[in-house]
């Protein structure tokens, strides 16, 4: 692209900026042909490229692309190791490049609150500095391959019940000192170059279109110079959202949010340099993702399957049954543990084996 981005902008309809700022579809953000703004796909996740198959359902269940499957968060966060996580980013970040993706959703640095949280394993820790820790250098490792990150899910989102609509109701020194907290140090030291905000609300407000978090926190406070995306379907009043600090609405919405920001600029509700700033931003890390993507780039898929293996093993924790507090039977080679264990369905992902050696 590497035009002026605020003359193109000055050259471009209030319509042609409102439509930059939602998705072509559920992976790719828009382009415009007559100005050379290509279309960029953003992917999952924080612990292997998801990448869908072209025509593939819109929920991301079936024909994904083959990829290297990474212990997920939880389990990284196992190894206390910065390094390492920097390395797990290096290798996404090469394969986000033969796949020619320029954004990695992910990671996800909530903090652990609920055991029924249905993400806590894409999450790091219960501990802020921990989580803030493994993150920032998650998120250098993929971006020092030219790959942009999606730092998620800002904030304070830690239950799947009821996920679109649950208000988080946090005191200040509580949402500064854990819930925040895990997000400022990554945010200050790699700059991921987008943040994606929650579903929820937080203390009244959902986080979609909240101006204290996304602008009066993310940005003043902690200079955050990238883009904030919505969760896929997490935006609730579109232009309240744009004035917040929300740029970027995914996925697609078939044009309906796009025309209110339009209707809302012509009749004086939003400011255009509001919608010019918002397109300003997209517009950067787009051109950031064209001058770094790698043409014909590959990777060695035996070497990275050979990394995933090694770092699931550095994942793993050894429980020592001190005055034999596991419920282990010294008469059985095997336990079963979790609900899985009382229905007979042993083949069903996510039954933890333990096995012990006579």
């Amino acid at each position: 692209m590497r035009q002026d981005i605020e003359q193109m902008i000055e050259g471009m309809t209030v319509e042609e900026k409102a439509s930059l700022c939602s998705g072509l579809d559920f992976w790719h953000l828009k382009g415009m042909e007559r100005l050379d703004i290509p279309s960029v796909m953003v992917t999952d996740g924080p612990h292997g490229l998801r990448k869908q198959a072209e025509g593939a359902d819109h929920l991301g269940i079936h024909d994904s692309v083959p990829a290297i499957c990474f212990p997920s968060a939880a389990g990284l966060a196992s190894t206390w190791d910065k390094e390492l996580l920097h390395q797990v980013g290096e290798a996404l970040g090469e394969e986000a490049q033969a796949e020619d993706v320029a954004v990695l959703l992910g990671p996800g640095a909530n903090i652990k609150r609920s055991p029924l949280c249905g993400r806590n394993f894409e999450y790091f820790s219960e501990d802020p500095y921990l989580s803030s820790q493994l993150a920032t250098n998650h998120i250098k490792g993929v971006q020092s391959k030219g790959i942009g990150t999606s730092l998620k899910h800002f904030v304070a989102n830690n239950q799947e019940h009821r996920r679109m609509s649950v208000d988080a109701q946090i005191d200040e020194r509580t949402l500064r000192e854990i819930y925040l907290a895990s997000f400022e140090n990554a945010v200050k030291q790699a700059q991921p170059w987008t943040v994606m905000c929650a579903y929820n609300q937080v203390n009244g407000e959902y986080a979609s279109e909240s101006y204290r978090l996304l602008t009066g926190i993310l940005r003043d406070e902690w200079g955050f110079e990238g883009f904030v995306v919505s969760d896929w379907g997490a935006v609730n009043q579109r232009v309240d959202g744009l004035k917040a600090g929300l740029e970027l609405e995914m996925p697609a919405n078939n044009g309906l949010n796009d025309q209110k920001i339009v209707e809302a600029v012509h009749q004086g509700h939003l400011q255009e340099a509001t919608l010019n700033t918002a397109v300003k931003r997209i517009l950067t890390v787009i051109d950031q993702s064209i001058q770094q993507n790698q043409e014909n780039a590959t990777y060695d898929q035996d070497a990275h399957h050979k990394f995933a293996r090694q770092v699931a093993a550095d994942s793993m924790v050894l429980l020592k049954n001190q005055d034999q507090v596991l419920p282990l039977s010294t008469s059985s080679p095997i336990s079963v543990i979790g609900a899985f264990a009382e229905t007979h369905e042993f083949k069903v992902v996510g039954v933890h084996i333990f096995i012990r050696r006579k």
